[in-house]
């Protein structure tokens, strides 16, 4: 049993909220294990089609590390622990869509966390930043990365070299997040949104999210061959034959994942 995250299936939606709200909700090292174990564990779920992501409580998402442990750790022990598996990339490589339901603060590595998720949707209440900066420190898991693949050079050097904080307003003027809603309609919006997603085609869904990852991550030749690559398997699955099957008989297709 977890002690610092909850898992709640919503039918094809799985909920994975991180449950520290006397710190809220900060990322320790037990955060890491547990939620590398619990996302583990949904990999291989067939009925959960969907992850959203979200923090306990109406304050905070995550407010970044826990800056208790940094207390004694030498530049050897840190750099071993971020080179094992850590929470921001087990969900960056998941291969089914995570969404971030971002509640409150969302600083540090919980505005890292949220990036290597898939989509992020915000309350108006929702605050970012990268305030390393202001420990005498930097991004380690992967602000400078994610960062200006999301928003642009220059707004993320801004970001990480000031350790300011943005609204939910600017972020999603920025391309931080997709959408912004007031807190009362942020869990029934995100979950309308996880709920249409976890209706597509499995298969084509983690195929999809494989060649939008890789855009990011290659050039515009190698993401090309890829796609068409990804294109050519969906036309051996089941789900392909019943989506043109429902498209043709004017019904709604059934998709197994098959």
């Amino acid at each position: 049993m977890s002690q610092t995250i909850t898992l709640e299936r919503r039918g094809r939606v799985a909920v994975v909220t991180i449950d520290r709200p006397d710190k809220l909700n900060a990322l320790n090292q037990q955060v890491h294990r547990e939620g590398v174990a619990l996302f583990d564990e949904l990999r291989t779920d067939d009925e959960i089609r969907v992850v959203v992501l979200t923090g306990s409580g109406d304050r905070s998402f995550v407010a970044g590390a826990d800056i208790s442990e940094f207390e004694g750790q030498t530049p050897v022990t840190q750099r071993d622990l971020f080179h094992e598996r850590t929470l921001f990339n087990t969900i960056d490589t998941f291969p089914k869509p995570v969404i971030a339901m971002v509640n409150g603060f969302c600083l540090g590595g919980g505005n890292e966390l949220a990036m290597a998720c898939d989509i992020r949707i915000a309350s108006e209440n929702a605050r970012f930043s990268q305030p390393e900066i202001n420990l005498g420190i930097m991004c380690g898991g992967g602000g400078t990365q994610r960062l200006p693949r999301l928003v642009g050079e220059g707004r993320a050097m801004e970001m990480v070299l000031t350790g300011d904080m943005i609204d939910a307003a600017t972020a999603e003027r920025f391309g931080l997040v997709n959408h912004v809603y007031p807190l009362d309609q942020l869990e029934p919006e995100t979950m309308k949104l996880a709920e249409k997603i976890a209706e597509k085609a499995p298969i084509a869904l983690q195929l999809s999210k494989e060649a939008v990852k890789f855009a990011s991550r290659s050039n515009l030749d190698e993401g090309l061959r890829r796609e068409v690559d990804l294109f050519a398997i969906c036309f051996s699955t089941e789900d392909k034959r019943e989506g043109v099957a429902a498209f043709l008989e004017k019904r709604k297709p059934e998709f197994k994942g098959r």
